[in-house]
């Protein structure tokens, strides 16, 4: 594991602290100490509070997932801190009309900017064209909103080297190229409805396809297509309900069919790939290769226990800092810091972006990226 992660990090470890702009994450989402000065005898006046620089929408998909619980406490802290009053709402778990009629609340109740992570990347033209009548300046956050023309700016990770990472580091573990194999996969990615499977799916396949190709990756299952390998929702069950029956039809067992290794696109749904091969009767000695993103808690805790073999870093801290700097500019008639003009077309032309670097995150350093950062504690993952 030390080689895996010495031939993959080398030039990524250092971006932990400084993804997304050469900064330490900020850490706003905590209440900021109080002052240790003495008390005068005589009364002072109260600090004014700063003032309001207007009111900002944030649309949330759902509260089922760790990730968006912290993207949307962040993003309200940072706000807040900024001096915004804001307008934070979670669509049930994963409702559209939910969230459609969230954000028509927000367009109709005085919001200035809206920032939207999406359900479905598809289904939120009608209810945007109140807001671009309105002149009110919408950025897509994480997952690009498809097919409207109301969309300002696109704030995400590269996802696309998220893709790669998980591909690389699995051609590494397995030594594709040099070991014999053939080496058993199968493959397991994220929403269909969700925009950044394209880029997830895409760069692990750009990585692992030759390898596919030559024969030397078999996917028994013969699921390689994005829509036979995507799972509704980012569903743990439903990623679990899959590996449970690609168990039963391929006969993998520690004694049976050997599966070298499970390429996932997020810990949700690996941690359900997880669930169905420990109870088929795995453990961390004969696990496969298991791939992942975002580092949340109990993918976390896998990791340390051997049953998960790398989850990709995406600090939402990182993200939520930047997406502030983006409102506060528009908010201020300025142009946002974008770094990317060419990639992300939603159907109405490219959207102007920006992106932040994510990081692999394994074993062999987790503390440091984790812990020492104060993304978590030790307790956290005890």
């Amino acid at each position: 594991m030390k080689k895996i992660l010495a031939m993959i990090l080398a030039t990524t470890l250092t971006l932990s602290l400084t993804a997304c702009n050469g900064s330490t994450p900020s850490s706003s989402a905590a209440p900021a100490p109080e002052s240790s000065a003495p008390q005068s005898s005589v009364a002072e006046p109260a600090p004014e509070a700063p003032t309001s620089g207007g009111k900002i929408g944030v649309s949330m998909p759902t509260q089922s997932l760790q990730r968006w619980n912290q993207d949307g406490s962040n993003m309200k802290a940072e706000l807040e801190a900024a001096g915004y009053e804001v307008d934070l709402q979670y669509a049930g778990d994963n409702d559209i009309p939910t969230q459609v009629s969230q954000l028509e609340n927000m367009i109709s109740g005085g919001c200035e900017a809206l920032v939207i992570a999406a359900i479905d990347g598809s289904a939120l033209t009608e209810v945007l064209k109140g807001a671009k009548d309105k002149g009110i300046p919408v950025i897509s956050y994480d997952r690009l909103i498809m097919n409207s023309d109301a969309v300002s700016y696109y704030a995400t990770f590269d996802n696309y080297k998220v893709g790669t990472f998980q591909g690389e580091f699995i051609k590494t573990a397995l030594d594709l190229d040099n070991a014999a194999g053939p080496f058993n996969i199968e493959l397991v990615t994220g929403a269909p409805d969700d925009n950044n499977v394209n880029f997830l799916f895409g760069g692990a396949m750009d990585v692992l396809n030759p390898y596919i190709e030559s024969g030397k990756l078999v996917v028994p299952s013969g699921q390689t297509e994005k829509a036979q390998c995507a799972t509704p929702n980012w569903s743990t069950e439903e990623s679990q309900k899959r590996m449970e029956n690609l168990i039963t039809s391929n006969g993998y067992a520690p004694n049976g069919t050997k599966l070298d290794a499970v390429l996932c696109s997020n810990d949700s749904t690996s941690y359900g790939v997880q669930n169905a091969l420990l109870a088929a009767g795995y453990t961390a000695e004969n696990m496969p290769v298991i791939t992942g993103q975002d580092c949340d808690k109990p993918n976390v805790k896998n990791i340390i226990a051997g049953t998960q073999s790398m989850s990709v870093f995406k600090d939402t801290r990182t993200l939520a800092a930047q997406v502030v700097k983006m409102v506060d500019a528009i908010m201020k008639g300025s142009e946002p810091e974008i770094n990317d003009t060419t990639t992300y077309d939603n159907g109405t032309g490219i959207i102007p972006s920006f992106l932040c670097d994510p990081v692999v995150c394994t074993v062999d350093n987790y503390k440091e990226l984790l812990i020492d950062s104060g993304y978590y504690t030790e307790a956290d993952l005890a």
